[in-house]
């Protein structure tokens, strides 16, 4: 198994306990959520629905706490083997679960040692079992319900969208460019937990916004979010899976659990966008000021007619919020891509060359790093640091998904160059002597008569 597919499991297995490691919970609390979360099923990187015991739950719980990401990744397989070498095992599988859909995987590898004094695992049946479409969720048929949800405190779960905005002039372009408000809204309090406009809906634009929206207000324990490009990707799930946050998308064309942050985007629309709008906007800086002034003192202050309290009182009121650890914090907004050392020990990253030790010839590493700065990126190997890489050939210093800064226009010095040239050279000729153009007309004539 690759480290980008180990990666992806390791972020999967997080996604399903994470609603059990809130240190807020207690024990018959977390026993709770661990049986909600094995009851329920869990879209795998494979594209399968699965579905996982309490005891593997607990299991990667207990993985989790002791090394965290890293110890959530899958480790190599004792009968990987077996299987390869038995292919028409697996067959023999698939009719055993046709013949009896409510045949478990492990009744399945019993009768395969019965017959053939072969063992299998139960994980490689079930996972053969699931990569043919013959997993018991494929089999049956459930109905789904939804009911109303709301948190029990400030910072359970917050809710993440994007609000298209109007145009505003943008210096890198000498035009103007559509601003995108992404924002964060606490589902307990309704406070509006930051918001801010930027040029460009990207993932790194939604990473700033949480950054320093829990630097500001603390941890959540979920952040929820739609399936947008900002928010479904692996450097988000990354970023939560470090921090311990559960990262909850909506599902397509279910628009349940968004109505708060609906409400609060037709405010920012009715109350804000238009009184900008009206007035003029000069610059992205600009709107930002007055966004966040408008924030503090209207949208948080403002009587909530469903709580019946102002959504900063509500907020304040609540129980403690826990802070994120600061090494932490760093770590979990660096980005991480796997690469292969050439064989001159080298790695590329955004169009850079980058030098790595020569004993990682050949390897896949893990480079981790900050967008905004393509100068650092350290090296880790099977989850351990290998040293830094040094850039030798540069092509970019930030990554192409952080905006570059309009360069400020240069102010004009007032020298001519060239008219001090003309001057000085007027200068010289008028101080030697000056030629008598008619005495040299003469003495050529002289000359062409001797001749």
């Amino acid at each position: 198994m690759d480290d980008d597919l180990a990666e992806k499991i390791a972020l999967h297995r997080f996604s399903v306990i994470a609603e059990a490691v809130n240190e807020r919970l207690s024990a018959s609390e977390r026993g709770v959520a661990v049986r909600a979360a094995a009851g329920r099923r869990h879209s795998h990187p494979d594209g399968a629905e699965r579905r996982y015991s309490r005891a593997t739950i607990d299991r990667w719980l207990r993985c989790w706490r002791a090394g965290g990401l890293e110890a959530l990744k899958p480790s190599p397989r004792a009968d990987a083997g077996t299987v390869r070498a038995h292919p028409e095992l697996v067959e023999e599988a698939c009719a055993l679960r046709l013949e009896l859909q409510s045949r478990s995987a492990a009744q399945i590898a019993r009768i395969i040692l019965a017959r053939h004094g072969v063992r299998v695992a139960e994980r490689t049946v079930r996972d053969q079992l699931r990569r043919r479409g013959l997993h018991r969720e494929a089999l049956a048929v459930e109905s789904k319900a939804f009911g109303r949800y709301e948190a029990g405190y400030a910072n359970e779960r917050w809710i993440t969208d994007v609000l298209v905005g109007p145009f505003v002039p943008f210096p890198r372009t000498e035009g103007s460019v559509r601003a995108k408000l992404f924002l964060i809204v606490d589902d307990y309090s309704r406070l509006l937990v930051d918001g801010c406009f930027y040029a460009h809906e990207n993932a790194r634009a939604c990473q700033e916004l949480l950054r320093r929206a829990i630097v500001w207000r603390g941890l959540p324990n979920t952040l929820y979010a739609d399936n947008g490009a900002p928010f479904k990707n692996a450097w988000l799930e990354r970023t939560c899976a470090v921090l311990g946050v559960r990262l909850v998308h909506s599902k397509p064309y279910s628009p349940e659990g968004r109505g708060k942050q609906e409400r609060l985007n037709r405010l920012v629309r009715e109350a804000f966008l238009a009184e900008a709008t009206h007035v003029g906007i000069e610059s992205l800086e600009q709107l930002n000021d007055l966004f966040r002034a408008w924030a503090e003192r209207v949208a948080n202050r403002r009587l909530h007619a469903e709580t019946g309290e102002a959504p900063t009182d509500r907020f304040e009121a609540s129980s403690p919020r826990r802070a994120a650890d600061p090494a932490r914090l760093i770590e979990a907004f660096r980005w991480s891509v796997t690469r292969k050392v050439t064989r001159t020990a080298t790695v590329e990253l955004e169009g850079n060359a980058y030098a790595v030790e020569a004993s990682l010839v050949a390897r896949r590493v893990e480079l981790r790093y900050v967008p905004e700065d393509l100068s650092a990126i350290e090296v880790y190997y099977e989850g351990r640091p290998a040293g830094k890489a040094v850039r030798f050939v540069t092509g970019r210093h930030t990554h192409r998904a952080v905006p570059q800064a309009a360069p400020p226009a240069p102010q004009p010095t007032g020298i001519d160059y060239l008219g001090l040239v003309a001057a000085a050279h007027d200068e010289e000729a008028g101080a030697g002597e000056k030629i008598a153009f008619r005495s040299l007309a003469g003495t050529l004539e002289s000359t062409e008569a001797l001749s």
